[in-house]
């Protein structure tokens, strides 16, 4: 119990304990803990290839072996550049067994971010999926790696499916010639040559994993989280679910280099003793085939997934009875979203409603959610137990009243450990408040009423969000400003039907007459070159100039403004 902390959410608690004992054990530890437990039950399925825990867990065991027999050591960095494969989850759990750490890339990265990311964490090993690897062998030399340990999606596919992959898309994946290369096989092969002993004990406060996200100045931020945070999310999770059990299969939609992915539908199933059904790719065109074989009974994933849902056919008629767990986060759910979605599952037998969840990579991913059965309009819900919000005046830790506007503050064990590498960075974002606690200021505006529920207004900080990813603009106006022929740019985000929201580029020019399409292609090439796709901007504009504050900075939300305005005069 915090002394000085409100609590209000607690009477909404049904069923759900106020606090929690966690364990001082790593991932690992409390995974094998569990899954004892359950040794036959299926951990997870790939394309219909299943695995039990007892499986699970010696394949991790093989996979920690092949890591040290390559020379890796306690608290140092891998990089995982993976989809959702079993490799991607075995290379994640065998990493923690030995002390190391994961480094989470997004495997459509640019060359750029690639070794962005690989000089951040000092990584010498990484785990990639094959078509990522060009990019890495480009840019290895330049930076400390020493061997990329390289996997293709149907490597743990069944035998028929993988021969008709590699017959329809995998002989498009061509790699280059590297000495780099070290085929998944062939690593596991060589871990069996490890006769040392490993010793799987890590404290909960030690580093496990480094997710990414843009901080408060927009570039990204390596986020260092540890043991516990894992840990208390998967058991917070599972108690504010309050429905879940051992039997229950889960759509493993999300990828693991992002929090929400990561965290829920792999480390918070896993705990539990669920299955989670791996998908490498989501297709919504054959969203409809996926749930109706899998008949999952928990789906998580971000809003314009369940647009997707609703936008499907092949779903017209179909029995979803089997649904038991609806979740939606990495994004807001507007109202009305919420109501489609909720009528849909009813008209399909579902007897559930959508429950919306709220939370940021720094602490991993959700630490609030609508409770079962129970919804106020516009809520994002109330926090996890043991995790404490309060809402403060911005850039300051004052306190304000219930109903007042302000930034969403958290504090909990399953907020970051800090930045990797940027104190600087850390003391903006983590603060101690005169309750003698750690609060993580959210860059985020919202109130909370007098029950405890925290509604969600809008972000303090730029950043747009995408299909559920956070693309930062100031990173993107960066790329777009180191072009010879542009002065200034400036980067917002614009309503786009499915993604909800994309970039948008205005770009100055630093001679006008120079204005062309050849010139606007030219521009477009370079983000291509340096940008993760989903990043890439949907649209680029050249101005004369851009709008300015009283203080000479680009007024950005001027140009979000004639968007707007721009897409309501055209309906």
């Amino acid at each position: 119990m915090v002394k000085n902390v409100k609590t209000p959410w607690y009477k909404y608690y049904d069923g759900v304990k106020e606090h929690i004992d966690y364990p001082d054990v790593s991932i690992y530890e409390l995974l094998e803990r569990e899954a004892n437990k359950h040794l036959n039950n299926i951990s997870y399925s790939y394309f219909g290839r299943k695995r039990t825990y007892k499986n699970f867990l010696k394949e991790i065991d093989d996979c920690a072996k092949a890591f040290r027999q390559l020379g890796v050591k306690k608290e140092e960095c891998v990089s995982i550049c993976m989809p959702n494969t079993p490799e991607a989850i075995i290379a994640f759990y065998a990493l923690n067994k030995i002390g190391a750490i994961a480094n989470m890339i997004h495997p459509l990265s640019s060359e750029k971010e690639i070794k962005y990311y690989i000089d951040l964490s000092e990584s010498k090993y990484i785990v990639t999926i094959d078509l990522a690897f060009n990019k890495i062998n480009h840019v290895a030399k330049e930076t400390g790696l020493k061997k990329a340990i390289v996997v293709s999606v149907k490597d743990s596919m069944p035998l028929s499916l993988s021969i008709g992959y590699q017959l329809s898309q995998g002989r498009k994946v061509q790699i280059e010639k590297s000495d780099l290369i070290i085929k998944w096989k062939n690593f596991i092969k060589n871990g069996k040559n490890y006769t040392g002993k490993i010793n799987s004990h890590n404290a909960g406060f030690e580093a496990a994993a480094i997710l990414y996200s843009g901080g408060t100045t927009g570039y990204p931020k390596g986020i260092e989280l540890t043991n516990l945070n894992f840990n208390a999310l998967a058991m917070q999770s599972f108690e504010a679910c309050a429905t879940l059990n051992e039997k229950d299969t889960v759509l493993a939609i999300m990828p693991v280099f992002h929090g929400f992915g990561l965290g829920i539908c792999i480390h918070t199933v896993q705990y539990f003793g669920g299955t989670s059904i791996l998908l490498p790719k989501f297709d919504a065109k054959t969203f409809d085939k996926l749930i109706l074989k899998n008949k999952p009974n928990i789906i998580a994933g971000v809003p314009t997934l369940y647009e997707a849902l609703l936008k499907n056919k092949g779903l017209e008629g179909k029995d979803l009875s089997f649904l038991k767990c609806v979740i939606s986060g990495g994004d807001s759910l507007s109202v009305s979203l919420k109501k489609k979605i909720d009528k849909f599952l009813k008209a399909h037998g579902a007897n559930v409603q959508i429950r919306e969840g709220y939370g940021l990579t720094e602490c991993v991913t959700g630490s609030c959610l609508t409770p079962v059965d129970y919804y106020r309009e516009g809520s994002i819900g109330i926090p996890y137990p043991d995790t404490y919000y309060k809402i403060v005046k911005p850039n300051t830790i004052k306190e304000l009243p219930y109903g007042k506007e302000g930034e969403i503050v958290i504090s909990g064990p399953s907020v970051m450990k800090g930045y990797l590498k940027d104190r600087e960075e850390t003391k903006k974002i983590l603060k101690k408040h005169k309750d003698g606690l750690i609060w993580m200021h959210t860059g985020d505006i919202g109130f909370m009423d007098p029950d405890g529920f925290v509604y969600f207004k809008q972000r303090l900080k730029r950043v747009i969000v995408s299909s559920g990813y956070c693309i930062y603009p100031q990173y993107i106006e960066n790329v777009i400003d180191s072009h010879p022929d542009v002065l200034m740019s400036c980067v917002i985000g614009v309503p786009h039907k499915y993604k909800k929201e994309v970039a948008k580029a205005f770009i100055v020019l630093k001679d006008k007459s120079a204005e062309s399409e050849e010139i606007k292609k030219s521009i477009k090439r370079l983000c291509e070159e340096e940008l993760a796709k989903y990043s890439w901007p949907y649209e680029y504009e050249f101005r004369d100039e851009l709008p300015k504050t009283l203080v000479g900075k680009v007024a950005y939300n001027e140009l979000v403004k004639e968007e707007l305005k721009k897409q309501k005069d055209t309906k």
